[in-house]
């Protein structure tokens, strides 16, 4: 690989290290959060249509979502499309229950502050700097900020990207526990019949949760010959052969499985073929009993589907903000949530207990999401600044969506996730 080959495939994950880079260097953040706030900014979510460079991102034709993948090269396009992806392309329902659970909501918005670059900043500033669609903060049950940018509101569902993987793994975990699936050591083809004697099929569904299978594959998004791009191209856009041929393509062994991590999305496409096939369900219908129904989502949330019909189990989950606030607070609460086990303890602690070191040395990776170095704290992260952080000691959740999401633009985000780690207990 060449040196700018790797520093592209390093960006596609040094978002999510950022976190735990930052907690290294305690960073001055104890002015940072105060309970009360002033009446006039309410208890209620809080709407804006516009935001940083609003006119770029499509405000004067009305944030359009165009069609296909226009979203990534046309700016104009990416506020409407990353709201409204279940019209651009197939997607499978995940219903909500009738009845929703509660989520509290403080009196009004906390006063919030955390320092950056030598600056001391707001959350009003942050929201001015920042091309972020929504951004929730939750303690135990009780809402602490709700805001939107863009013209975008509650109700929108909101892409995930690859924050979706982690929602498939803890699908995984709950098939274990039920029995569908007997074991993470068991191999992929034992599952998939289709992907006998390849090598994905020769891989431990433990090795594809630790993103270690061993099977040579580029995630480098920048390069239209990239193994990634190659893959989205023969699944989210609609390529006949789906899901399954999509990761036949892939079929050379660089390392025994389990030995190495090396983030690849199509690991977490085959996870998907192994869920729908131990179930004998649809990913999106096992979501929704076992997920969805659970935690009591408020809203029916979406996933987009192959040509075959099947999930495209590496992104695509969309859903509304506090939703995906439900599922943080859940993983808070160590799989825990209103009196009912949705996502198994032991599944989650075996997750950080195996968690694998990554080319970052303060973060390692678990069951198909990002930890602090020491397991404590971790993080679902997806393209373009898609975040829910979840510390469970404190049992606080903070989840963004947003249109863009490099080095700069994570690095101030953890900062503010740093300022308000400092002063809740």
């Amino acid at each position: 690989m060449t040196g700018r080959g790797f520093t592209r495939l390093l960006c596609v994950a040094c978002a999510a290290a950022f976190p735990f880079m930052l907690d290294a260097l305690t960073l001055n953040s104890h002015r940072a959060f105060a309970q009360a706030a002033p009446a006039s900014q309410g208890a209620g979510p809080r709407f804006r249509a516009d935001g940083p460079n609003a006119d770029e991102f499509g405000r004067k034709e009305g944030y359009p979502s165009c069609t296909g993948i226009a979203y990534v090269h046309e700016t104009r396009c990416r506020v409407g499309a990353l709201s409204r992806y279940d019209t651009l392309f197939p997607a499978r329902t995940i219903a909500a229950p009738k009845q929703p659970a509660p989520l509290a909501r403080v009196a009004g918005e906390p006063a919030i502050r955390y320092g950056f670059a030598g600056l001391d900043l707001t959350l009003d500033d942050y929201l001015n700097r920042q091309p972020v669609t929504g951004l929730l903060i939750a303690k135990d049950n009780t809402i602490l900020v709700e805001r939107y940018q863009y013209g975008r509101t509650d109700t929108d569902r909101l892409a995930s990207f690859s924050m979706a993987k982690t929602v498939v793994a803890l699908l995984i975990g709950i098939a274990v526990k039920e029995g569908a699936i007997r074991s993470v050591d068991d191999l992929a083809e034992t599952y998939v019949p289709g992907l006998k004697d390849t090598e994905y099929g020769r891989t431990p569904i433990k090795a594809l949760l630790l993103m270690a299978s061993g099977v040579a594959f580029s995630e480098d998004y920048d390069i239209r010959s990239s193994d990634i791009n190659k893959l989205a191209r023969m699944t989210v856009e609609q390529d006949s052969a789906g899901s399954l041929a999509a990761v036949m393509q892939f079929n050379t062994r660089r390392s025994l499985p389990g030995a190495r991590f090396s983030y690849s999305s199509a690991e977490s496409l085959v996870l998907g073929l192994v869920l729908a096939a131990a179930t004998k369900r649809t990913v999106s219908d096992y979501a929704a009993e076992k997920l969805w129904q659970p935690l009591g989502a408020e809203a029916d949330a979406t996933w987009i589907i192959d040509a075959t019909g099947q999930e495209i189990t590496f992104a695509y989950v969309n859903a509304v903000l506090r939703d995906w606030a439900r599922l943080g607070l859940m993983l808070a609460n160590r799989g825990n949530w209103q009196g009912k086990t949705v996502v198994p303890e032991d599944w989650l602690a075996a997750s950080a207990a195996n968690a694998l070191p990554t080319d970052f040395p303060l973060a390692k990776y678990g069951y198909q999401i990002w930890y602090s170095a020491d397991t404590r704290r971790f993080s679902l992260q997806g393209l373009r600044g898609q975040f829910v952080f979840v510390d469970p000691d404190l049992k606080l959740v903070l989840v963004q969506t947003a249109l863009s999401g490099g080095r700069p633009e994570a690095a101030e985000l953890f900062a503010l996730w740093n300022a308000l780690r400092a002063q809740v207990h």
